[in-house]
C-alpha cells in the first residue's frame, strides 16, 4: 500500500500534559477524563477522530452504492475498568441519515459496510467493542 498521509504526535506529561502535531500548530492540553481542568482526554479526541474517519468511509460506500444521503455521525468512547488495573475501551458509532427515500434496513446496511472500510474500526478490529447503529430522521 503506498502513503496517503502521515503525521506524529508529541506527548509530554501522559494525561496531564500537552499533545501537538508535527504539521500543525494544534496544542492540546491533555486532562484525566471526569475532571474540572481544561482541556481533552485521549478518549474524546479517539470519539472524535474515529466519528470523522467514519463518516468518510461512509462517503466511501455512498459512491460505491450510488446513495444519496445525508449523514452525521455521533461516537460515544468507554474508558472502562475492570479488577486489578485492568483498562478497556467501547464505542458506540450512531449515524443519523437525512434527505433519503432509503429505508432504515439499506441505511444499517450500508453504515456496517463503511464499518468494513474504515481505518480505524480495522485498526480497532478485534481490540475494541464497536457496536454501530442508524436511525433515518
Amino acid at each position: 500500500m503506498k502513503s496517503l498521509y502521515s503525521t506524529k504526535s508529541t506527548v509530554t506529561g501522559g494525561r496531564m500534559g500537552t499533545a501537538t502535531l508535527s504539521d500543525s500548530d494544534l496544542e492540546i492540553n491533555m486532562v484525566p477524563p471526569g475532571g474540572n481542568e481544561k482541556g481533552n482526554n485521549p478518549e474524546q479526541l479517539l470519539a472524535m477522530g474515529y466519528g470523522a474517519c467514519f463518516d468518510g468511509a461512509l462517503g466511501v460506500v455512498k459512491k460505491m452504492e450510488s446513495a444519496t444521503f445525508g449523514s452525521t455521525v455521533e461516537t460515544s468512547v468507554d474508558l472502562l475498568q475492570g479488577d486489578n488495573h485492568e483498562y478497556k475501551l467501547a464505542v458506540k458509532i450512531h449515524v443519523i441519515a437525512d434527505n433519503t427515500d432509503l429505508s432504515a434496513d439499506e441505511i444499517q446496511r450500508l453504515v456496517e459496510k463503511a464499518h468494513e472500510v474504515c481505518p480505524y474500526s480495522k485498526a480497532t478490529s478485534g481490540n475494541i467493542d464497536v457496536e454501530v447503529s442508524s436511525e433515518v430522521k
